[in-house]
This record gives structure tokens, sequence and C-alpha cells, in this order.
């Protein structure tokens, strides 16, 4: 079982437009509104693959409801936590010249009581999840949400005898690092962030990788865009994975996507090699996918025999 733990949910709306003119009036060719936050776009990609999928998550008036809705409808198991909060709306705007601008709600303040449901309802599911379980820890947190939530949940998940990975930014990511999750996957900005340095080469990824690895995590997935991804641990020798070339309908929930290929992987007790690979298949498949996290098995299939293996230098 893979469960998916969403502190920040959202109903994403996307826009497709000619261009952005700011400070004018701006008409959008389409509009499109779907069930998002990144835990539930890796719950979508790994029910895709095949997993049964928990998703838990808090959510709040009308929003809430359609998404909670629509990931049901998607097969996915929601075990939800009621906010006085409405659920926030995120917007993704696409022009004609591909660049995509998101501009994100913080969501709703949660309260004390909202907190401790919130976190005796996630170490319940982990109790009751049976055998080995993945726990995904991923997204934002909301305000009134301790920075060091996922490092406690972190905790909490393997205690019960999960494997977790966390995928999260800024003082989230920093303290959850420090609770030794699994895995963690930064993006580059992300790993920047974290370490201080600019990332510009295999050599600053792998030094960054290991930085991290210093703080606490036990394997890191370093995602570095169109360059593919950098798994870094303990025991081996780095390596990078490289993707084919696709075209890109969006890349918003490539990393989500990536991380459910990777929770995929550890759930059937595949080897690096293996998880690795179908993780940057993943993250490919989704640039082709209609709607993030919705990816096609058949495109993962394929993208899976065309990823390449590198040892770093």
């Amino acid at each position: 079982m893979i469960i998916c733990v969403s502190a920040n949910p959202a109903i994403d709306k996307r826009l497709r437009i000619d261009e952005v003119l700011v400070g004018e009036v701006n008409r959008a060719n389409s509009a499109e509104a779907f069930a998002g936050g990144k835990a539930a776009h890796v719950a979508m990609a790994a029910k895709v693959l095949g997993e049964d999928v928990v998703w838990i998550g808090l959510l709040g008036g009308q929003t809430g409801g359609e998404v909670e809705r629509q990931l049901i409808e998607l097969g996915i198991k929601v075990v939800s936590v009621r906010t006085a909060s409405t659920t926030r709306s995120n917007l993704e705007i696409i022009d004609n010249s591909g660049w995509i601008t998101e501009i994100l709600e913080p969501g709703g303040v949660v309260t004390a009581e909202e907190l401790a449901e919130f976190r005796s309802t996630c170490q319940k599911v982990f109790e009751e999840a049976g055998t080995d379980p993945v726990v995904v820890l991923s997204g934002s947190l909301p305000p009134g949400m301790p920075a060091d939530e996922f490092a406690e949940l972190s905790a909490a998940a393997r205690k019960t005898g999960a494997k977790v990975i966390v995928d999260a930014s800024g003082e989230a990511f920093n303290a959850a690092v420090t609770a030794g999750p699994d895995l963690i996957k930064p993006n580059r900005t992300e790993a920047e962030n974290a370490v201080g340095f600019a990332i510009r080469s295999d050599e600053d990824a792998v030094k960054a990788a290991r930085t991290l690895l210093d703080r606490g995590a036990k394997a890191i997935v370093l995602s570095l865009g169109s360059a593919g991804l950098l798994y870094c641990d303990r025991r081996s020798q780095p390596f990078f994975a490289r993707p084919p070339k696709v075209e890109v309908v969006s890349t918003v929930g490539c990393g989500d996507a990536t991380v459910a290929g990777f929770a995929v992987g550890i759930q059937r007790g595949w080897d690096t090699a293996a998880s690795i690979r179908i993780a940057t298949a993943c993250g490919a498949a989704n640039c082709l996918a209609a709607l993030p996290g919705q990816i096609a098995r058949s495109d993962v299939e394929k993208l899976m025999r065309e990823v390449r293996i590198d040892l770093a230098a």
C-alpha cells in the first residue's frame, strides 16, 4: 500500500491563454479544474500503475468536497479530516509560447483541534496499513501547521515499519531531512535553497546530494528537470537517470509523478536502478499527460526502455 499525505490540497485551475498581459484584461481560451496538491498527483500516478493507494488530507468547503469526489472517481481511497477553512484553489496559466505561470494560494489556517485530528488520523492509517507500506509526505504546509510537521509524521510512520518519502520545500523540508526519511526528492531550486549554493553541473548536484545525506536523509533523488534525476545514498556510487526527449504539454506534476514511480518501485521490492528507471519514466510521462498526475501506463512502459543510466564521475 502507498499512503499519500496532503496537508494542503487544492483544486487546481488550468487556463490556456494566447499571451499574459500584465496589468490588462486577459481572456482565456479554455479552463479546466481538477484535484491538486502534490500528494494528490502522487496518488493518481501510483494508482495508474496498479497500486493500492490511500490519500489522507485536510479538506474544507465545496472545494474540499470536489477534491474528494475526483479522487474517489479515480479509484483512490480518501481519508479526510474536515476543516472550517475552505480548501484552497491554485491557478496555472499556459500561454502560446509554452510558458507556465503558477499562482498558489497559501491555504486556510488549521486550528489546533484540526491539527490534532489530522495527526491521529495519520497515525491510525499508518498502524492499520499492514506489511511494509510506503508513506509519501509531500507538498506545502498550511498556515497554523508547524514547520516540523513532516518530520514528526516521518518519525511516526517509520515506527510502524513504513518506508517514508518526503517531497517538500523550505523549513518543512529542512526539518524533515533531519528526521531520517528513507528518501527525499527535492528539485534543483529546493536543493539549492537547502544547501546554500548553486547547482550548475553534475558535480554540483552530487555535492548537494551528499550534503543533504549528511543531514540525515538515507537517500536522495534530486530532480534536475530535463537533465533527469540524480540518485545518491550512503552506500553506493551516485548515478544519473537521463529521460528521453518528449513533447511537453505541461511540466506541472512531473516531480510528483517521479515520486510515485519511486514509491511503486519501493513497494514492489525493486532494486534501486529499476526504481529510478520507472521514476524517471513517470516524470517524462507526466509531460505528455492531459492533467497533472494522470499519466498513461503505456507511456511509462515505453519510456522506461528509453531511460539512460550513467554513473556519476
